[in-house]
C-alpha cells in the first residue's frame, strides 16, 4: 500500500496552517483513491499537550494510519550543493522518501542539496526555497513539493512564483529555506554558499 504523510508544526498548543494540510491531504487522497470524504487533520491530533515546537507526522492512505509526535530542532544549513535530478518526482508527500535520500547522498561537504530539474531550481531535500533579488523573494514555480508554508507565503504575498534557472542563481543575493516546521526567515544564507 502506498502511504503518504503530512508533517505538521505544533507549538504553544496549536496546529499551524491546519486548513492547508487538510487541502493537500485530501487532494492526495482523491488523486489516489477517487471520491472520498474529506478528512481534517485536527480531528486526529492532540496539540494542547505540546508547548515547544513539535513535529507531528500523520501517516495516511485512504484513511489515517497513525499519528506520531517528535521534539524538533531546526537543522543548521550553511552550504548547499546543487544536484541535477531530472527524473525526481515528489509531487505527493510520500512516506517513502528514498528518492530524496538518494539526492541528499550527493551533498558532499554541504549540509543539504538544492535540486535542479530540467535546468530549473526546485527544493532542498527537506524544504522549499525562496531567493532574494534585492527587491522581492522568488520561489520556484515548479517545486518538487508544494509545501503548506509555501502556499501560505504565496497567499499572503510574501513571495512570488517564477521559474528560476540554475544558471541565474548569481543574480540573487540570499536564499531562504522553509517548510511546515521552519518559518520563513529562520534559515537564510548567502547565495555564495550554494556550491556547483
Amino acid at each position: 500500500m502506498c502511504l503518504f504523510i503530512e508533517t505538521l508544526r505544533i507549538e504553544d498548543g496549536k496546529v499551524w496552517h491546519a486548513p492547508l494540510h487538510d487541502r493537500r491531504l485530501n487532494d492526495t487522497r482523491r488523486a489516489f483513491f477517487g471520491l472520498v470524504p474529506d478528512l481534517h487533520v485536527t480531528d486526529y491530533l492532540r496539540p494542547e499537550a505540546y508547548t515547544e515546537r513539535t513535529r507531528c507526522r500523520l501517516t495516511y492512505a485512504r484513511d489515517v494510519v497513525c499519528v506520531e509526535y517528535f521534539s524538533y530542532r531546526v537543522r543548521p544549513v550553511h552550504r548547499l550543493q546543487l544536484v541535477v535530478r531530472d527524473d525526481l518526482d515528489y509531487r505527493y508527500k510520500r512516506a517513502d522518501r528514498r528518492v530524496l535520500d538518494e539526492a541528499f547522498a550527493f551533498r558532499g561537504q554541504a549540509d543539504d542539496v538544492l535540486i535542479v530539474r530540467h535546468g530549473l531550481l526546485t527544493d532542498t531535500s527537506i524544504a522549499n526555497i525562496a531567493l532574494w533579488d534585492g527587491c522581492e523573494w522568488h520561489t520556484p514555480a515548479r517545486p518538487l513539493l508544494e509545501g503548506t508554508q509555501r502556499r501560505h507565503l504565496l497567499d499572503t504575498g510574501q513571495i512570488k512564483e517564477t521559474d528560476i534557472p540554475a544558471a541565474s542563481l548569481g543574480s540573487y543575493r540570499h536564499i531562504r529555506l522553509f517548510n511546515a516546521l521552519v518559518p520563513f526567515g529562520e534559515v537564510e544564507l548567502p547565495v555564495s554558499q550554494v556550491l556547483y
